[in-house]
């Protein structure tokens, strides 16, 4: 790879490293596997960045990342360690830190409940959620990301929601 290729592969595609592990991170349910799976889709993305003509670098490299964490799941189907929630849904919480114990108790017992829920979704539901919900991506960018038409994105996001709110049940927000 030339140097100004590489220096244009880190411009454009490096900056998305945050999103790719958050969405890698959903899909295969471990931390250490989403980190794997990041680097192998980084490495894959470098490899073809000669293909990548423009547009949507964000939407091109989620792509990768969720078609390396299919892969990664295939390959092991065994039953992944779940983590801590992703921060992200949370950004409200840093807000009220000083808040005490026995609030924060129930912060926890919330963010584990919405993990748990999302978990129990269907892959192609938790992505849509996760990318749409937690990485803003539009309807048109999750599409490119996930092959999908927009009809399709539209109706598993539905979906999704639906049994999200199912599976949170008493804890689900009322809906606006």
């Amino acid at each position: 790879m030339e140097p100004n290729e590489l220096a244009r592969f880190e411009e454009v595609v490096l900056r998305h490293l945050d999103d790719a592990y958050t969405l890698a991170r959903h899909l295969v349910r471990d931390e250490h596997d989403a980190q794997d799976v990041v680097q192998e889709a980084y490495l894959r993305a470098l490899k073809y960045f000669r293909t990548f003509r423009g547009g949507d670098a964000r939407a091109w490299l989620l792509a990768i990342v969720r078609n390396r964490s299919h892969t990664w799941r295939r390959n092991r189907r065994a039953d992944a360690v779940t983590t801590e929630f992703d921060q992200e849904l949370h950004s409200a919480d840093a807000a009220g830190a000083g808040d005490h114990a026995a609030a924060g108790l129930d912060r926890g017992e919330a963010r584990e409940t919405v993990r748990q829920a999302l978990d129990k979704l269907a892959p192609e539901f938790r992505e849509v959620i996760v990318l749409r919900e937690l990485q803003g991506l539009s309807y048109k960018e999750i599409a490119e990301v996930t092959g999908s038409p927009v009809g399709t994105v539209m109706s598993r996001l539905s979906r999704a929601r639906r049994r999200l709110a199912e599976a949170l049940g008493p804890f689900a927000p009322e809906a606006g």
